[in-house]
């Protein structure tokens, strides 16, 4: 493993300058001012897939923003590896909080601070320098192609058409795919399963104007107090979610599964202390990593409505929104789960105001299996690397398209991702430790060398 080690304290410092260039670029996909950024991400992807050794790469586009390709082949009887990354990041806001300006990198002990320096900007890196070290050192063992694509973070809504539509040019033997986490820098992991994910925005509207609040206060149904009294009663006394039907789907995993997840490390009171809460709060009956792994979940990601500037204005408001996402679990299918909250949340209206439900974006749930040949060669890797055998775990997180990789693509994905939940994603911040930015350049190219005998034994 030297000649890995040595080619990345080599160009160490080049990697951060790459890497950080990219990072300046303000790809943010849910705000359309940004339109320009996205272009110019996908250039800079482009550019970087060719300087690390790509025979081509060249930019897709597509309904909504451009999807960067590019390949190697080596030799067409080899395995075939597809890296999937995205270049868009999360919107930065609350700005103030930031402790350095978000699209401004900034080392500080020993993280990488800005917004995409994990999420996913960073872990994408990891697999662009990681190809370009085997490609350098002549030890590349297997064909490769690059999907960078610019919409993960509203959906991957233009990503599904794409792939059906160039179904040959993306025929590979696995998926890999750096966007999630390990449980600790010293309890490597490898993600086994996703949640699958609902997002909608709701509207409740009473008057047809902003009212005086003595005049008609009393009188008249504020929509804000009525939204906050329906979103109350989203969850039942056991905190389960209250929508009819929304359990039907879900996966009962068995107790000697929730043994085995019971193994990995965790710390109650380090978790409290790591997001400063006094107490936890989650579904009666389950821990807080069966909560956030096996179990589903809803929660308000914004409400507004009335006046929020400086001073009082004292109104009754017309209006009063929230979005809403809900985390699912595999065999809960998002549109459905869609349905049934319409439904629902419709139901609960009382006739002094009108409801809206509108959906914005979902995605399937996913699990991995533990017995494949990607799965194998990623523990033999991570073994070697961190000097210790990896626990396999269920993240919370979501990535709605990797379930609808295997359906159209027909192709399986590995997910092997090196941040920490410390890492701060979609929050003011975001940070990326550099040892495990490096750590994963090295333990990478070491994947692909067992990937490529753990796939000889299965022919």
């Amino acid at each position: 493993m030297n000649y890995i080690t040595d080619y990345i304290e080599k160009n160490k410092q080049r990697f951060l300058d790459e890497l950080f260039e990219l990072i300046r670029i303000p790809s943010i996909s849910s705000q359309t001012d940004h339109k320009p950024d996205m272009l110019k991400a996908a250039g800079y992807w482009k550019q970087s897939i060719l300087d690390a050794g790509a025979d081509k790469a060249e930019i897709f586009a597509t309904e909504g923003n451009p999807v960067v390709y590019g390949e190697k082949t080596i030799d067409a009887s080899l395995p075939t590896i597809l890296v999937y990354g995205h270049y868009d990041v999360m919107p930065v806001d609350p700005v103030n909080q930031w402790l350095s300006p978000p699209f401004e990198p900034e080392i500080r002990d020993g993280k990488i601070y800005a917004r995409g320096a994990d999420d996913d900007k960073g872990q994408t890196f990891i697999q662009a320098k990681a190809f370009e070290l085997m490609v350098k050192t002549g030890t590349l063992p297997c064909n490769v192609k690059f999907m960078i694509e610019g919409e993960e973070e509203i959906g991957s809504g233009s990503l599904k058409n794409w792939c059906a539509e160039n179904k040959d040019l993306l025929k590979a033997d696995v998926i890999i795919v750096s966007d999630t986490g390990m449980i600790a820098a010293d309890v490597p992991s490898i993600t086994t399963g996703l949640r699958g994910i609902s997002c909608l925005e709701v509207e409740v509207s009473g008057p047809s104007h902003d009212l005086h609040s003595g005049i008609y206060g009393g009188a008249v149904a504020n929509p804000v107090n009525i939204l906050c009294k329906m979103i109350a009663s989203l969850h039942d006394e056991n905190r389960r979610v209250a929508v009819k039907g929304f359990y039907d789907d879900v996966e009962t995993v068995g107790n000697e599964e929730r043994r085995e997840l019971a193994k990995a490390p965790f710390s109650q009171e380090e978790y409290k202390k790591e997001i400063n809460v006094g107490e936890l709060w989650g579904e009666t009956g389950y821990t807080t990593t069966e909560r956030t792994g096996i179990r589903p979940a809803l929660d308000v990601n914004g409400i507004w409505g009335g006046y929020t500037g400086e001073g009082a204005k004292t109104i009754i408001p017309a209006k009063a929104f929230a979005k809403i996402s809900m985390r699912l679990v595999p065999n809960q299918d998002y549109k459905k789960i869609m349905d049934l909250f319409k439904a629902h949340f419709e139901s609960l209206a009382p006739a002094y105001v009108t409801v809206k439900v509108t959906p914005l974006h979902g995605g399937q749930g996913y699990v991995s299996p533990i017995i494949s040949p990607e799965y194998k060669a990623a523990h033999r890797a991570i073994t070697e690397s961190f000097g210790i055998a990896p626990v396999p775990f269920r993240s919370g997180g979501s990535i709605p398209i990797i379930s609808t990789f295997e359906q159209v693509l027909g192709t399986k994905s590995l997910l092997l991702g090196f941040g920490l939940e410390s890492d701060a994603i979609h929050s003011p911040n975001e940070n990326f430790p550099l040892y495990n930015f490096y750590k994963g350049i090295e333990t990478v190219p070491l994947f692909y060398k067992y990937f490529v005998e753990e796939y000889s034994k299965k022919q």
